[in-house]
């Protein structure tokens, strides 16, 4: 397998029951060190109580906005039987979902202005897992 066929993992140490961490740095790293100019980055999480997003990374307040709106989609229930008590977890992360994927050009992430890359955790803290792969649009990008 070449480099720029291989899987990348970063970790991600999380802080709280609830957190948006800002990956985009560790991804843009992960598509330098592929030596893909222009392609596609897919992004993986195999966590089943944490995700991925791509949102505003200019205000902090959105992250904290999106934990709100969040926890009201998806409030602690007394009726959930799931043993390890965490299914407001589970259904966020099928809400926000386990993958994403960003355009390469240039070498870099293609991403809006105000645009990140983000783990979000919903049962922490903990350490989670972000697996990469970069395609390259023909061999010679």
């Amino acid at each position: 397998m070449s480099d720029k066929e291989a899987i990348r993992q970063i970790e991600v140490s999380t802080p709280s029951r609830q957190s948006f961490e800002d990956i985009t740095a560790e991804v843009q790293a992960a598509v330098k060190g592929s030596g893909v100019r222009e392609g596609v980055c897919f992004l993986f999480c195999p966590h089943t109580t944490a995700g991925l997003t791509l949102n505003e990374n200019w205000d902090p307040d959105v992250r904290r906005d999106l934990g709100i709106g969040l926890d009201a989609i998806s409030p602690r229930r007394p009726e959930y039987r799931h043993g390890e008590g965490n299914s407001p977890a589970h259904l966020k992360s099928s809400l926000v979902g386990a993958s994403q994927f960003v355009l390469v050009s240039g070498g870099k992430l293609v991403l809006g202005s105000w645009q990140g890359i983000y783990l979000a955790e919903f049962d922490g803290p903990r350490r989670r897992k972000v697996l990469i792969k970069v395609l390259a649009d023909s061999p010679e990008s």
